[in-house]
C-alpha cells in the first residue's frame, strides 16, 4: 500500500520490544491514529524527541498489518517545553491530551475541528498575556478554530483552567454535546422572565444541562447565575467576559464541566485529578 503524509499532534506514546514506541496521534486528515516508531528509544535514534507528547508534527507513514510505520518525523511546533515549566499549564495540557483521544474513538476517521481545537488550546496554554488559538474574542460558533487565531485578554495572563475548560466545552460542541445553557434541556423552553419563558435553576449532567423548576430531577445541583454566564463565554470564546470572572464562580464552572464531560464520555479523565491538585 501506498506511503501517505500527515501532520499531528502526539497524544501519547507506549513501549513497544526492546526500542520501538507506538505513537498515538490526533492527524488533520485521519483524524486519531496510531503507528510504530521504530528504534526510537535507541540513543542514535534519528527521531530524537520528535515524536513526545505536545508535539506537532509533519509524518511520513507507511501502512502495516496491524500498526501502521513512521518513516519520517519533521517538528512543526513543540507544545511541550512552555507547559513542561509550568505545573498546572501542564497538567492541563495532559488532561486536553486524554480528551481529545477520548473524543475520537474510532481511528482513522477525520476529526478536523477537533484537531484544531487541541491545536488552539495547546497554543492558549503555553502563550502568556497575548494569548493565541482557544478562540476569537465575540459570538464565534463553537468549534470554529484555527489555530493562528489570537484574543485580547486585557494583558493578562490566563488561567489554565479557564483554557481547560473552554476546550472541555467547546470540543463536546463540536461532538454534539453542547450542553443546553439558555434553555430547559428538557422541555426546551428558553431561559428568562418573558411570555412562554422559564427560569432556569438546575444544572443536571443527565439531561444536557440546565433546566427549569418543573423539570429539574432530585439531587441536580444549583449553580450561580454567574457560574453559568462564565460558561457561556467560554463555550463562546467571550474572553474579555470570562477574565472578568470571580475565582469562586471558576471553581464551579470547573465542577460543572468535568462532570458533564466525563458523564458524555462515559468514563474518568484520569489526569483530572492532577489539574484539580494544581
Amino acid at each position: 500500500m501506498q506511503a501517505y503524509r500527515d501532520d499531528g499532534v502526539v497524544l501519547r506514546t507506549m513501549k513497544l520490544g526492546e526500542a520501538d514506541r507506538i505513537i498515538t496521534l490526533l492527524c488533520r486528515q485521519n483524524g486519531r491514529i496510531r503507528a510504530v516508531a521504530k528504534g526510537v528509544r535507541r540513543t542514535k535514534s534519528r527521531f530524537g524527541a520528535r515524536l513526545e507528547p505536545f508535539t506537532h508534527v509533519d509524518l511520513m507513514i507507511h501502512p502495516g498489518r496491524s500498526l501502521d510505520v513512521i518513516s519520517q518525523a519533521e517538528v512543526i511546533r513543540a507544545y511541550g517545553p512552555p507547559l513542561a515549566a509550568d505545573y498546572p499549564k501542564y497538567t492541563a495540557g495532559v488532561a486536553m491530551l486524554e480528551t481529545a483521544e477520548r473524543l475520537t474513538p474510532v481511528e482513522k476517521e477525520p476529526a478536523i475541528r477537533q484537531f484544531l481545537l487541541l491545536i488552539g488550546g495547546l497554543r492558549a496554554l503555553g502563550e502568556a498575556g497575548a494569548g493565541a488559538g482557544a478562540g476569537a474574542a465575540g459570538d464565534t460558533e463553537p468549534g470554529d478554530i484555527e489555530p493562528d487565531n489570537e484574543f485580547d485578554a486585557a494583558g493578562q495572563e490566563r488561567d489554565p483552567r479557564l483554557v481547560l475548560d473552554a476546550y472541555f466545552l467547546r470540543s463536546l460542541a463540536v461532538a454534539g454535546y453542547a450542553p443546553a445553557l439558555t434553555e430547559c434541556a428538557r422541555c426546551g423552553r428558553r431561559g428568562g422572565l418573558g411570555s412562554g419563558e422559564v427560569r432556569l435553576v438546575a444544572f443536571a449532567v443527565g439531561a444536557g444541562g440546565m433546566v427549569c423548576e418543573q423539570c429539574r430531577p432530585p439531587g441536580a445541583p444549583v449553580p450561580s447565575p454567574q457560574s453559568i454566564a462564565l460558561m457561556i463565554a467560554l463555550l463562546r470564546g467571550d474572553w474579555a467576559a470570562a477574565m472578568r470572572s470571580e475565582r469562586r464562580h471558576r471553581v464551579e464552572c470547573s465542577g460543572l464541566v468535568a462532570a458533564y464531560l466525563q458523564w458524555h464520555l462515559e468514563h474518568s479523565i484520569r489526569s483530572l485529578r492532577h489539574v484539580e491538585r494544581a
